[in-house]
């Protein structure tokens, strides 16, 4: 699986850590695990930028800034990360589709 299709990532670094994840383990299925451990990282990492986009949006609607620069960052950078999510649990869904396909 190369997740760099998703979303049209080509960045060396997604690559490398994609290659590190899904990589073959000895063992008792550490590669799942890993893998598992990952998407839930990316999640919790998400939800993070999305606070701080909240945080953001009630300091300036409060008053307590008028720095829309920051606003901007922690939209952008909260809207880039829900999408990499969403791409990642759209893929998920169609990998547990084509395993409930499977006929034993």
């Amino acid at each position: 699986m190369d997740i760099t299709k998703l979303l049209n990532v080509r960045s060396g670094a997604v690559k490398q850590e994609a290659d590190r994840v899904l990589a073959p383990e000895a063992g008792d299925g550490g590669k799942f695990s890993s893998f598992l451990n990952a998407a839930v990282n990316q999640l919790n990492e998400t939800n993070s930028y999305l606070q701080n986009q909240e945080n953001e949006e009630i300091k300036l609607a409060l008053g307590l800034t008028d720095n829309t620069h920051d606003l901007a960052i922690a939209q952008a950078k909260a809207q880039a990360s829900l999408m990499y999510t969403t791409a990642l649990r759209d893929r998920f869904l169609e990998a547990y589709r084509e395993i409930i396909q499977i006929q034993m």
